[in-house]
């Protein structure tokens, strides 16, 4: 009977998520199936064909910033791009299937202000599902991607950086590369990044400054490879002085099999994570490497690869580290030694620190 009340609650919240997409009067909708789409501005029409992205790239273009487009249909945009610019809120309320192009997005929002994505359902094998740069006041609400290969949300290395930028919930699965990888952002909330089933990492930051992350849940996340559930690297955290103070917030990481749980690299930290939840990992269930200013405040580690602190040669020493934690099953390793590393360990777990 509980289990029964349980499953009936969880449906019922998933119907009332999916209710409020499209929910009111939005300034413009697409609505369709098959080879017919129709993409309306109030009372006027503004496409109708069987272009399906022709549809939704009519409705975005047909509205003004702080106005609203829902897409209520659902269907395939091939290896096209859907744009959306300043100001403009989108919602995917059907499930759009994506094909991939070369380095682009299916969908982009690229040098814009206050754009809002609260609602996608995607699917297909994209280059990038969600592609980004130069934004500023960027926010994704409830988004997931059920994908069959390539990258689910991409912020660009190369191009202009971002500011204040929130995401609530991101479940990816089945993608061939990152869930999300991110790069230039001063300002980021995440609420859950839920990975399943990814080839790389389910969260990986980078060059990345404020950060406040709530969940990071991956299972099955990046097997056979060096990434992570969780990923620092390229200098994320450090501040635009060069110095380390704390400014990456991450309140817990969950992982399960795959490759390495948590991993901090090439000149990164500045972090604190509050707790972590790792078992099975096939590669190490914590790496911290060439990292400084980094703490892990509690949680536990069961099986899978030891928990290292190493450094690379290349870079400077890791330093200033704060390892709370129970270790059972699998080996705490510290080599070389670091400086200022500090241990507070619990559990069976054989240990060779510094």
């Amino acid at each position: 009977m509980a289990k029964f009340s349980i499953l009936t609650a969880v449906l019922a919240l998933a119907s009332a998520v999916q209710a409020q997409c499209g929910s009111g009067t939005p300034h413009a909708t697409v609505t369709g199936s098959g080879n017919s789409f129709t993409a309306n501005r109030g009372s006027t029409r503004v496409y109708s064909g069987s272009d399906y992205r022709a549809a939704i790239q009519a409705a975005l273009d047909s509205i003004g910033s702080g106005q609203r487009v829902s897409v209520m249909a659902s269907g395939s945009i091939g290896a096209g791009t859907i744009s959306i610019s300043s100001g403009k809120i989108f919602e995917g309320c059907g499930t759009i299937n994506v094909g991939n192009r070369g380095g682009r997005g299916a969908i982009e929002s690229l040098n814009t202000q206050g754009v809002q994505i609260p609602y996608l359902t995607m699917t297909g094998n994209p280059y990038f599902g969600l592609r980004f740069y130069g934004t500023r006041d960027l926010t994704l609400g409830e988004i997931t991607m059920n994908l069959s290969g390539g990258m689910g949300i991409r912020f660009e290395r190369d191009y202009a950086a971002n500011s204040n930028v929130k995401m609530g919930t991101i479940r990816v699965t089945g993608a061939g590369s990152h869930a999300v990888e991110t790069w230039n952002i001063d300002g980021l909330t995440i609420d859950r990044v839920i990975a399943r089933n990814v080839g790389e990492c389910g969260l990986l930051i980078q060059k990345t400054t404020n950060a406040q992350v709530g969940l990071v849940d991956g299972d099955n996340v990046a097997t056979g490879t060096g990434y992570a559930t969780l990923r620092f690297a390229n200098n994320n955290g450090q501040n635009p002085n060069g110095n380390y103070n704390t400014n990456i917030y991450v309140d817990k990481v969950v992982s399960r099999g795959g490759g390495r749980g948590f991993f901090c690299v090439s000149q990164s930290g500045a972090a604190v994570i509050k707790e972590v939840d790792l078992a099975n990992n096939g590669n190490n269930a914590i790496l911290i490497e060439n990292c400084y200013n980094l703490s892990i405040r509690g949680g536990r580690v069961n099986g899978g690869g030891e928990v290292r602190v190493a450094a690379r040669s290349e870079f400077p020493n890791t330093r200033d580290v704060w390892i709370t934690l129970n270790v059972d099953n699998t080996s705490v390793r510290e080599s070389p030694c670091g400086e200022n590393v500090n241990w507070s360990l619990t559990g069976n777990g054989r240990r060779d620190i510094c």
